[in-house]
């Protein structure tokens, strides 16, 4: 928040204190959290289209029968490859992006609770994609998939480093995505304005703080199971070797206890987007918010009740089928409970039908579409049918692009005014919308009607006498249709960043208080820390929102309040510009890559590890000139 009532002279102390060195060296050590979420956006974008590209070769190759495009070998390097960077890379990362880019301003601070973590975050995240993507470069790519089930993935069957690689991606993808979770926690928990209880907070920052202790209770079973993987292959554990008591089944329990909650992971931060787009372009609060927390809440809890879902075909009890087929089917209620009332709330509004809005439409209808055939292979005798068909591959897009990637596609749209300055062009969002959206459902329904006759998954070539050429084409020309709407879409933004209209602090008249912040807002957010009173501020507050006095100009410092109430309980230094985050990843890297070739790295590697956390908790002493805390009402 701009506040004019704020002295010029403190104004410019504060500007001081919370800049960035210049040059190459403010881009190494910032720390903050608008830079290192746009780099996140910035390396998804780049994974994005890599991702799309694989995707598109792949629909040529099957565009027709009998292909000779792309051998077997290459066929299982791009599927794993589009899979890996999409499921791990991408989905999780993106989201976690947005939060660290969107919650300090919706909660009116300066920073995150740990600035510097919030750095490392993102370089341990650039060694995950760089270990992916490398070795691809080199010809050295993963290739059983994005799973990895072992015995396949053992070292009986699989030599080489291959299977390595893909396994270490995930610790530091997983690392980086704990750090950045336990920050995005912290920050809700402890850092919300006066004013702010928890009925208050925005629906987008209930749903990252779910999704982020989600992240803390799943993450840990992938990266654990994924290290069993490497010891196995690496120092002759048989932790999945059946022959020497192993359980290969052991894997897929744990990484499906990961992998299935990571879809509502996922999800949950696409609903607090619709949540909000709906909110702003209806015009009115929320219908049912509280039903919607609860539902979220509902959604987290039951997303760990439900893995083996994932697992109805490698023989397991009956009985225990039947408890994960109810469990599955019963996540689908929290999760039509929110649809209905954001339905509910359209219904009840005055629509504004801009580009955001149009993106949460096209989720709503595709996302239920993703639902239903989700609660058809919830059941354990259908899924058993097509559970290897290309019915789950047109179930499993549905839910993840039309239940995560469109409610993005929006919530870039939508904020993008207010982290550039300026508008995107509704001309160009709408065409692009069209096209993604078109395209999307003419590449994948053909799908399920594929994988109904018998088409199987993770197939590189089929013969003419199947019958599956003309729907493959329809799927191929959809997939290059989609492909065609996202670079125009990035090229909406990227032209719009230049030439775009000029946007005010608040052009979608939004109600939360990031829309109090100029735009783009400075590195400092708000020059004064805003007070609340209601869950839409922006619209209870017609005049100058009160503000919190006393914070230090000098120094950056950040407010701490309780965890229920928000009361103001003390300030807190909040660090400088680093170069120890940087250090500290690369140290961490070096421990990563090497523990695939010899154990002794985790020994050598502790060196350098130490080396780089003393010197990012090396303490420093600061004076600083701070008052009392007031608030100056409006």
């Amino acid at each position: 928040m701009s506040d004019p009532r704020t002295p010029a002279v403190e104004l410019r102390t504060l500007h001081v204190s919370w800049a960035d060195a210049p040059g190459i060296w403010g881009f190494l050590t910032t720390v903050d959290h608008k830079r290192i979420a746009a780099r996140y956006i910035l390396t998804v974008v780049l994974l994005l289209f890599l991702a799309g590209m694989l995707a598109l070769d792949m629909r040529l190759q099957l565009a027709m029968p009998d292909m000779e495009r792309m051998t077997p070998q290459l066929y299982n390097e791009s599927f794993s490859l589009h899979g890996s960077t999409m499921l791990f890379l991408v989905s999780v990362p993106v989201m976690e992006a947005m939060a660290i880019w969107l919650v300090p301003l919706m909660l009116g601070q300066r920073a995150l609770a740990f600035p510097r973590l919030a750095a490392f975050s993102y370089w341990l995240y650039l060694g995950g994609v760089l270990m992916l993507w490398v070795p691809h470069a080199f010809g050295i790519t993963p290739d059983l998939g994005w799973f990895e089930y072992p015995p396949l993935s053992g070292p009986a069957y699989s030599p080489g480093h291959r299977a390595d690689i893909w396994a270490q991606m995930i610790t530091f993808t997983e690392v980086a995505a704990l750090a950045a979770s336990v920050n995005i926690a912290a920050t809700v928990l402890k850092m919300r304005p006066p004013g702010m209880t928890l009925a208050r907070i925005p629906l987008f920052v209930w749903a990252m703080f779910l999704a982020s202790l989600m992240t803390i209770f799943a993450l840990p079973a992938v990266m654990m199971v994924t290290s069993m993987l490497i010891a196995d292959r690496l120092v002759s554990t048989q932790f999945f070797a059946a022959a020497a008591g192993g359980d290969p089944v052991l894997f897929q329990h744990l990484f499906w206890w990961f992998g299935h909650p990571e879809v509502y992971i996922i999800f949950l931060p696409a609903a607090g987007f619709v949540s909000v787009i709906v909110e702003t372009f209806s015009r009115r609060t929320l219908f049912g918010h509280a039903a919607v927390v609860l539902s979220m809440l509902a959604i987290a809890a039951l997303a760990f009740g439900l893995w083996v879902h994932h697992m109805f075909a490698v023989g397991l009890p009956r009985l225990g089928n039947d408890f994960y087929t109810a469990a599955s089917m019963a996540v689908a209620l929290p999760a039509g409970v929110q649809i209905f009332c954001w339905i509910a709330t359209l219904a009840t509004g005055r629509p504004r039908f801009d580009t955001p809005l149009l993106w949460v439409l096209a989720f709503i209808v595709t996302f239920v579409i993703g639902g239903l055939s989700g609660v058809m292979t919830a059941s354990a005798p259908l899924d058993q049918q097509v559970t290897d068909t290309y019915f789950v591959v047109a179930h499993f897009h549905y839910v993840l692009v039309g239940g995560a990637m469109f409610p993005l596609f929006g919530a870039f749209a939508y904020w993008y005014p207010k982290a550039t300055g300026r508008m995107m062009s509704e001309t160009w969002g709408k065409m692009s919308f069209w096209l993604i959206v078109g395209g999307f459902n003419l590449g994948f329904f053909p799908m399920h009607i594929l994988g109904l006759q018998g088409m199987p998954r993770r197939i590189y070539t089929y013969s003419e006498g199947m019958g599956w050429g003309p729907l493959n084409m329809v799927a191929s020309i959809g997939s290059a249709i989609a492909v065609a709407g996202g670079v125009l879409f990035v090229a909406n933004a990227a032209w719009s960043y230049f030439r775009g209209r000029t946007a005010g602090p608040n052009p979608w008249g939004g109600s939360t208080l990031e829309w109090a912040a100029p735009s783009p807002p400075p590195q400092h957010n708000f020059d004064a820390m805003p007070v609340v009173d209601s869950l839409t501020p922006l619209w209870t507050q017609k005049q100058e929102l009160a503000v919190m006095t006393g914070l230090a100009v000098d120094r950056r410092e950040v407010l701490v309040t309780s965890v229920v109430e928000a009361t103001p309980e003390y300030r807190q230094k909040s660090p400088p510009p680093s170069i120890a985050p940087l250090l500290a990843a690369i140290a961490v890297t070096i421990l990563f890559v090497g523990s695939i070739f010899t154990p002794w790295a985790l020994v050598w590697g502790a060196v350098p590890v130490a080396i780089g956390l003393t010197l990012w908790f090396w303490p420093q002493r600061e004076r600083s000139t701070t008052g009392p805390l007031r608030v100056r009402n409006r």
